[in-house]
């Protein structure tokens, strides 16, 4: 399955509950933080509703 790299790059601050709370959810911490996830359609929906404050790539298929 193919993975994408999940890049934190804006802060939260002054967006809404549910954007932050999305943040949280994908796993992020801390700010430029990196996480690796399965491509899957509800981890598209998660990155697209926060894809103002994130950076994504494309990964290559698992091993």
């Amino acid at each position: 399955m193919t993975k994408l790299r999940v890049t934190w790059t804006k802060s939260g601050i002054g967006y809404s509950r549910d954007q932050r709370r999305t943040l949280r959810a994908l796993g992020f911490r801390r700010l430029n933080q990196t996480i690796e996830h399965d491509d899957t359609p509800s981890i598209r929906g998660m990155v697209f509703k926060v894809r103002h404050l994130v950076r994504v790539e494309e990964g290559s298929e698992a091993e």
